[in-house]
């Protein structure tokens, strides 16, 4: 029988994406393991494996296509013994559903949806043309042999409300535990459903053109149609506040320069403005739990683990790599994990887990001359530290005025989640470790 072949969710917030280029051709044998195409998502470029030995029937998606829906037929492969006649009869225009049973007469019933419901079992299958569906990638198992799939922040949600991922059905592609899931959990709902992927949205009117004016058009790709529509989400739904902090980095440049020389002897690290804004960030969240934490409307996400995101520009908009337990790490190793995964971050060769799941963002400007800034929130986390410039300001110190470097940093707050205080507090505790370094060494 033979097997289709799905354009695979590579993110939790992945819908659709673009078939960069086919790695096998039609009549080409496989063995499971083998990389048979690449995929750009929203944030990178990612490399999808076959889960299935035999030989390729049909490539059904044509190299470059962008806009392919989850889900969407991509190839079909055919089974040990079976030739092309055993795609008679398969309709490879049509996107098979996973996990959906045939349904020669049409009924209001068999509407197709996204996402099949979690407790519809797939049917037995009367017409022998009906191929097998199977996601093409290696999607992350919890549990080991369970092979309960789950993405990277339901895995994170679950764990901290202590939930069994294994008596769950997931909602998403392929069966996939979401976090529509954990918090349906959590409320006592149902699992709840992933709206399909094909229905209306709401459009507005587009942007009129100024008469007369000269453009280039340039289309947009998929990761600035998701920035864009998970910045204007957070916008729109967060409430936002924002409160900023001049910090002296005097002695911090001064302890940069002195332990960039002792590096520097054997090339172990070299360390940037940055690293140590990573370093003060982590340390100041573990000394105020209460701000690494996440919104939800059934519970308040505190999270036990202080991973942080750190803006990095990319040719097609930005990422966010994940610097995991950052207060667990030194100076010289997180500077070390940020060069590898900005370079990466800058190549699209991240994995998902590397840029999903951080707790709290930085996003640094300063190289670029930015003295201040108010950033917008990176849902589902509560908080984000914009960073500006260090720059010399005239400041008084001791009834006396003097000259200082000084660096702006503002960070924007979701209500829920951060109220002013807490904000504050975090804000005190960054600014210590900034202003006296030799702490985040202890």
């Amino acid at each position: 029988m033979p097997i289709s072949i799905t354009m695979p969710a590579l993110s939790p917030t992945m819908e659709e994406g673009t078939l960069a280029k086919w790695l096998v051709k039609e009549g080409q044998a496989i063995s499971s393991g083998d990389v048979i195409a690449e995929i750009e998502t929203d944030k990178a470029t990612m490399e999808v494996e076959a889960i299935d030995d035999g030989t390729v029937g049909k490539l059904l998606v044509a190299e470059g296509t962008e806009g392919v829906k989850v889900n969407t037929v991509i190839a079909v492969l055919l089974e040990e013994g079976e030739d092309a006649g055993a795609l008679s009869g398969f309709d490879t225009g049509v996107a098979a559903k996973p996990g959906a049973a045939p349904a020669p007469v049409p009924t209001p019933q068999a509407e197709p949806a996204a996402v099949p419901a979690p407790q519809a079992a797939p049917a037995a299958a009367p017409v022998a043309e009906q191929p097998v569906t199977v996601s093409a990638p290696r999607l992350v198992a919890v549990g080991g042999s369970d092979r309960v799939v789950a993405s990277p922040l339901a895995r994170r949600m679950a764990a901290q409300s202590g939930l069994d991922l294994g008596s769950m059905a997931g909602s998403g592609p392929g069966g996939r535990i979401v976090k529509a899931d954990i918090e349906s959990a959590l409320s006592g709902g149902a699992p709840v459903q992933r709206a399909a992927t094909g229905a209306a949205q709401p459009q507005r009117a587009a942007a009129p053109i100024q008469p007369g004016a000269a453009y280039v058009e340039v289309p947009n790709n998929t990761m600035r149609k998701v920035i864009a529509r998970r910045l204007t989400e957070s916008k729109q739904l967060v409430p936002h506040f924002y409160m900023t902090v001049d910090c002296d980095i005097d002695k911090l440049m001064a302890m940069r320069k002195e332990l960039n020389e002792r590096g520097a002897k054997d090339a172990a690290f070299k360390l940037s403005v940055n690293d140590f804004i990573i370093r003060a960030a982590a340390l100041a969240l573990k000394k105020v739990p209460s701000a690494n934490a996440s919104w939800t409307d059934a519970a308040t996400l505190r999270y036990t683990t202080v991973d942080i995101s750190v803006a990095v520009a990319v040719a097609n908009g930005l990422i966010t790599p994940v610097v995991r337990h950052a207060d667990q790490k030194g100076l010289a190793e997180i500077s070390n994990q940020m060069k590898d995964l900005a370079g990466r971050a800058q190549e699209g060769k991240l994995l998902p887990e590397e840029y999903q799941g951080g707790t709290f963002s930085i996003s640094n400007l300063g190289m670029y001359g930015i003295k201040e800034f108010a950033a917008v929130i990176n849902p589902p986390q509560g908080a984000i530290l914009a960073v500006g410039k260090g720059e010399q300001r005239p400041v008084v110190k001791d009834g006396a005025l003097s000259i200082a470097t000084m660096m702006s940093c503002t960070l924007s707050c979701d209500h829920r989640v951060v109220d002013g205080a807490i904000g504050a507090e975090l804000l005190q505790a960054f600014k210590g470790f900034i202003e006296d370094p030799v702490t985040m060494l202890l």
